[in-house]
């Protein structure tokens, strides 16, 4: 094999971050930089001596820049192999000189693609193609040539060039095509989404492109970067890993600002309990224990609504997961401090609230940047399973009131309250709910038992009532799916309940009904299912 010292490196990026300082290196190591449009002046502003492509290839910058880098003189730079003769005997008699590493990055394709009312003629030209030949050929041939897509890559580069005679090892230049391969697959994966989401071109119309708009996709491209290994999954005897989909946003990207490992299951909790906790626009808390709400409530303040989350169900909170959409504040998070959690999730935390859960060095905190899922993936044995995420809420439906009695403005609220809950507690759900007036006569929403995962919507209804600390006297209720029969109906009232939120659309709906007004509970429709079975 050829000596693998760099002499000449070819430097074309779209993101400049942190590139000058590694081109300072790499000159300093004696190292020809050959670059091209913006990037050269870029480096030439820094003080830098760098040669232009239209140099290396004796033909210029042609096409708006869509043609620079396609040429021999580039290609057969990076692709000939070192070591075999015809290869080298080809290169010499067509003066093609040596490119021993090619530093890249891509168009910012998906940030231009995900701009609302972006026009095509716009995604198009933002489609990278000179950047991914590069890049492929660049790995392709990683025996001798190196291959840089990453800016987090410069340093450790650099470090090791200038430790071994601005050589790099086989085994960097491995790891380097590795990454630029998934680079490239990425991108294509990336443009392959947003194309499909786009209607015949005309030429000039402006279309959205995002995949949340499109139909189901005829081909399901998932390409996720992995962030980390778990200690393990559900359990001890499944390995698990995080990925991430390259953004800043959600759970999986949350910056943890103390305490031990996130595992597996904390993960999946704190993203049922965050999903909660942000459906409200009041203050909010929500409590889960594997994946299932045990206490959830909104306040005047967050104080209010964790301490009005905890009272429906302190049992069950012990080791739970905390979601709130607020900051966390210092009084919150003193009380919180009293009991075991494994872990809180919000917006921000203030100063205040991480001195006080400071001395509780294995709590997780979590800071979130907010987003929401647009899909819902489930694999299944032989495929995958894809579903829009279930973002339906009251405020898309038109209410129903189906019985003789009115529900009373307080039971209205307690009602929608419920129903929200609902949603995110596993199928068959019963959710008792009851509403709390604040001193300003301001009224939240409190849990009052939850019935969870049941195979009988009656014992949903019964394990609810079960659950419940508070009394259930005057409470309301919210049932994820339609009561098949009154009795489910008829074992919420017996509870307590004086009203019920469900979906309607049984062929028993008459039935059911008429009981609701034998028993004087008012009952509302909303026409919305709320299954959730895992």
């Amino acid at each position: 094999m050829s000596s693998n010292k760099i002499t000449r490196a070819l430097l074309s990026v779209t993101d400049k971050s942190g590139l000058l300082e590694f081109a300072q290196r790499l000159s300093a190591m004696g190292v020809e930089l050959v670059s091209t449009g913006g990037t050269a002046k870029m480096l030439r502003d820094g003080g830098l001596a760098v040669r232009d492509i239209s140099d290396l290839t004796g033909f210029p910058e042609m096409l708006d820049g869509r043609v620079k880098t396609l040429h021999p003189k580039v290609h057969g730079g990076i692709l000939h192999i070192r070591d075999n003769a015809e290869h080298v005997a080809a290169v010499t008699e067509h003066a093609i000189q040596p490119i021993d590493m090619v530093v890249v990055n891509l168009y910012a394709f998906e940030k231009t693609a995900s701009k609302p009312g972006v026009a095509f003629a716009d995604i198009i030209e933002n489609i990278d193609i000179g950047g991914p030949s590069m890049v492929r050929s660049a790995a392709k041939n990683f025996n001798d040539v190196a291959i840089v897509t990453a800016a987090t890559d410069y340093e450790a580069i650099a470090d090791e060039m200038e430790a071994n005679n601005a050589s790099l090892s086989l085994a960097t230049r491995w790891r380097l095509a590795k990454a630029a391969f998934a680079t490239t697959a990425a991108y294509d994966t990336a443009i392959a989404n947003a194309l499909e989401t786009l209607t015949e071109p005309d030429g000039t119309h402006t279309q959205p492109a995002t995949l949340d708009e499109a139909a189901v996709p005829q081909a399901l491209r998932l390409n996720l970067p992995l962030k980390g290994t778990l200690r393990y999954g559900e359990n001890p005897h499944q390995a698990a890993a995080v990925y991430t989909d390259g953004t800043t946003k959600g759970i999986a990207n949350a910056r943890q600002l103390q305490g031990k490992e996130l595992s597996f299951n904390n993960l999946v909790d704190l993203d049922a309990c965050w999903e909660l906790a942000s459906e409200f626009s009041e203050p909010a808390c929500a409590i889960i224990k594997h994946t299932n709400p045990c206490g959830a409530a909104t306040g005047k303040s967050l104080l209010d609504a964790y301490l009005s989350a905890l009272e429906a169900d302190p049992v069950s909170a012990f080791g739970g997961v905390i979601g709130l959409n607020r900051e966390l504040d210092g009084a919150t998070a003193e009380e919180i401090g009293k009991l075991f959690v494994e872990a809180i999730v919000a917006p921000s935390f203030s100063a205040a609230a991480l001195e006080a859960l400071a001395k509780k060095k294995n709590l997780r905190l979590l800071q979130i940047d907010p987003a929401h899922p647009k899909k819902a993936l489930k694999q299944i044995s032989g495929g995958m399973l894809m579903q829009d995420a279930d973002r339906g809420s009251l405020e898309t439906v038109e209410l129903k009131v189906v019985t003789k009695r009115q529900p009373t403005p307080e039971e209205l609220t307690a009602l929608r309250f419920a129903w929200t809950v609902t949603k995110h507690v596993k199928s068959n759900a019963i959710v008792y709910a009851r509403a709390a007036a604040a001193a300003d006569g301001t009224v939240f929403g409190q849990t009052v038992g939850i019935g969870a995962g049941q195979m009988s919507r009656v014992d949903a209804a019964r394990f609810g009532a079960m659950k419940a600390v508070l009394p259930l006297d005057g409470s309301v209720a919210g049932s994820d799916a339609f009561f098949p029969f009154p009795d489910g109906l008829e074992t919420v009232a017996k509870a307590g309940a004086t009203a019920i939120i469900q979906p309607g659309g049984s062929v028993r709906d008459a039935e059911v009904i008429e009981a609701a007004d034998r028993l004087g509970i008012a009952m509302v429709f909303t026409g919305m299912r709320h299954f959730r079975h895992g």
